[in-house]
């Protein structure tokens, strides 16, 4: 099957597109190259460097394919409160543009990338699909959105889609790992001060309703992410008008300290630690119940462990600075 893998030059997006094309899925791959890499794209795939709102490009990225994944949106909550009018145009706008243009081909299955910060603060840990929406953040907001018009899509026009709403991804597979200019996300972030380039971790709020007074995150590993929506791209087949939602963790929670400390003892680097205020948007703590996923698609996490995750991303780190 042909599928086009839209940010498929990202983190996600590129291990996706790797594992589509072991499968001996024939991958074409859309990235504007805005905050992907053109080397993360795998040999195989073919690449179109554009973004959705260059609707010519799209039309072609589009040609003979059955299936569209889609990675593409900005996705950091301080960046979003910032300047939400971007995350609109980009997450909402450019998601309604491929839309149309799917529609326009006859392209009818859809796995879109969403994420759990539609939920906000929790009600209830963990939390699963029926937990109520309340983003906290305009990119919380523009993702809930998106998931909201592919669910119109399916109803009005019989579109197959899948999204999938997943916690922290960590860790690195198929030689392909996080390397985000600015990072911001907290296992790089501590890996840069663990080599040295970067002198220290800021730990934004100590003061959450937690065990540490520091946020809690669920984290799962980018390998089982990957398996994960293989799985979801084989449940779009011949479920036309349905739009199924599924939350991606591993159960368990980290707050950031405990992430600390598993990453000193993973590179065995002192890691210096500096503390900061809150940022806007974060919630407290964030767990997901995955049992759904697990029913439905078949979907088990085979790498939970958060040691292995940096120990991953660690050994992707020395590979990209030797070269």
């Amino acid at each position: 099957m042909r599928v086009l893998v839209v940010g498929g030059a990202g983190y996600i997006g590129s291990v996706v597109v790797a594992r589509l094309l072991q499968e001996g899925h024939e991958v074409a791959v859309l990235d504007d190259l805005s905050t992907g890499h053109r080397d993360a794209v795998p040999e195989g795939a073919e690449f179109f460097e554009a973004s959705i709102h260059h609707p010519k490009v799209l039309h072609r990225s589009l040609e003979g394919v059955e299936a569209v994944l889609h990675f593409g949106a900005r996705s950091q909550v301080g960046e979003s409160t910032r300047v939400p009018e971007v995350y609109w145009q980009n997450n909402l706008g450019d998601t309604l543009n491929l839309l149309a243009a799917m529609r326009e081909r006859g392209i009818g299955r859809l796995v879109f990338s969403s994420t759990a910060a539609v939920y906000g603060e929790p009600q209830r840990l963990p939390i699963d699909e029926q937990h109520p929406t309340s983003p906290t953040s305009p990119y919380g907001n523009t993702k809930l959105a998106a998931d909201l018009m592919i669910r119109d899509e399916c109803s009005a026009h019989q579109l197959a889609a899948v999204s999938l709403r997943y916690f922290n991804v960590a860790g690195a597979a198929l030689q392909r790992g996080e390397r985000h200019q600015p990072e911001t996300h907290l296992i790089p972030l501590l890996l840069e001060v663990a080599l040295g380039k970067r002198g220290a971790l800021t730990v934004y709020g100590t003061d959450y309703p937690t065990a540490d007074g520091t946020c809690i995150r669920d984290y799962i590993h980018v390998d089982d992410l990957a398996t994960a929506h293989l799985l979801a791209l084989d449940a779009t087949a011949g479920v036309g008008g349905r739009h199924l939602v599924y939350n991606l963790g591993n159960g368990r929670g980290f707050s950031v300290l405990e992430v600390v400390a598993a990453a000193r003892q993973v590179t065995e680097a002192p890691i210096e630690v500096v503390f900061g205020p809150r940022r806007p948007g974060d919630p407290a703590v964030l767990v997901a119940s995955s049992g759904l996923a697990q029913r439905e698609l078949g979907w088990v996490p085979l790498r939970p462990s958060l040691e292995e995750m940096i120990q991953d991303a660690l050994q992707f780190r020395r590979r990209l600075a030797s070269g």
